[in-house]
């Protein structure tokens, strides 16, 4: 992501972006915008998508594997997280083209990957649900 605005403080990005008849506005009541909710609306990425953690673990396996996510399939990660979630899901399967993934969907935090090549034996364990998209 290229921002170059030249801002200096989160004070002057909120300045701009929360005008409201040329001064800043003020939250209705009960609702405000986070520093994430302005950057996710300008760079057009879905707070979802950003929502979704990759662990230490599955940043490590996804570098391993040489696997690399599209914008795309990070957002239907997140569609299939929020349909396990949906369903009451806690630890969740998604699998997603040749992808596997495994999901804690109340961390939203992804915590290992795989792609089916590297999982020959196709054996899961400590799932409770499995979501194909």
């Amino acid at each position: 992501m290229n921002v170059n605005n030249n801002y200096t403080s989160i004070r002057q990005i909120q300045e701009t972006y929360l005008k409201n008849n040329g001064t800043a506005s003020r939250a209705k009541k009960g609702e405000s915008r986070t520093f994430e909710d302005i950057l996710s609306q300008k760079t057009g990425l879905d707070s979802e998508i950003q929502s979704l953690k990759f662990s230490k673990h599955a940043d490590e396996r996804l570098a391993d594997r040489n696997i690399s996510l599209t914008e795309d399939q990070l957002g239907r990660l997140a569609e299939g997280a929020r349909k396990a979630d949906e369903k009451g899901i806690r630890e969740s399967l998604v699998i997603m083209d040749d992808l596997s993934f495994i999901i804690n969907i109340r961390n939203k935090t992804v915590i290992t990957a795989m792609d089916h090549a590297d999982n020959k034996e196709q054996i899961y364990t400590n799932i409770d649900g499995a979501v194909i998209i």
